[in-house]
């Protein structure tokens, strides 16, 4: 048995996350190439569309109407699914809204540690409260008017920078992250794609607030995790030829 051809694989899930929440909050109508079509990915459009963003689907593309940092009051609760990447990086994004909501998850979600991410939030300035000692889901947020902080992470997380990131740029002044260890840094990366104030230094992002966020062509990589066992395939069956687009 051996493998030949070409295969297409889905797109970065974790970019495909961003994705939808920056040009969900960006000026103008965004279209996303290689959208990852899985069910967290699916968890956050659907928490986009409660808020009022208009998504559909053209052809191969997205495409995401951005509201331009005036998001809708949900009529209910908003569901992530078994997303933790949905929940703790909205959180963010509605910490800076005037208005409140809820987000909430099933039982295995109800299970992550969200502390991380309350914490910082409320020395911004929003009203965030969970279960357990606001350490666990669901949550309700109260959001509104942030100052900008400088917030040292007690260990590496690209959520709850993406999470304090999505809240700087809605927050008066300067917010400031610190991590002892670098992390995933698309988040970052995207914000000054989409012409945020940022600056990246290591160990050290700092975003200004004021920034109107431009409409964009994002291109999602194909996913690697995702590839990985294509991959691994073929390099131990003999005689295998695979191209991963």
């Amino acid at each position: 048995m051996k493998l030949k051809g070409q295969i297409t694989v889905p797109g970065d899930k974790s970019i495909s996350h961003r994705a939808l929440l920056i040009s969900s909050v960006s000026k103008g109508t965004s279209l996303l190439e290689g959208l990852n079509r899985g069910l967290d990915c699916q968890e956050t459009m659907n928490c986009l569309r409660m808020l009022g963003v208009g998504i559909k689907r053209k052809n191969q593309l997205w495409e995401v109407k951005g509201r331009n940092f005036r998001l809708k009051p949900p009529g209910r609760a908003l569901n992530c699914g078994d997303s933790a990447t949905t929940l703790r990086l909205l959180a963010g994004l509605l910490a800076g809204q005037e208005f409140a909501s809820v987000l909430d998850g099933n039982r295995a979600l109800r299970s992550r540690p969200m502390a991380r991410i309350i914490g910082p939030l409320r020395l911004m300035g929003a009203d965030l409260f969970g279960a357990e000692g606001s350490n666990l889901e669901p949550i309700s947020v109260r959001g509104g008017r942030l100052k900008g902080i400088t917030y040292e992470l007690p260990m590496a997380s690209a959520q709850v920078k993406s999470a304090l990131l999505l809240a700087g740029i809605q927050a008066e002044g300067k917010t400031t992250v610190l991590e002892p260890v670098a992390s995933r840094n698309h988040t970052e990366k995207m914000l000054a794609f989409a012409g945020a104030d940022i600056t990246c230094l290591p160990g050290q992002i700092t975003v200004q607030s004021g920034a109107v966020l431009g409409a964009r062509h994002y291109r999602i990589p194909g996913d690697l995790s995702s590839a990985a066992f294509f991959m691994g395939a073929a390099a131990v069956l003999p005689g295998s030829e695979l191209i991963v687009k």
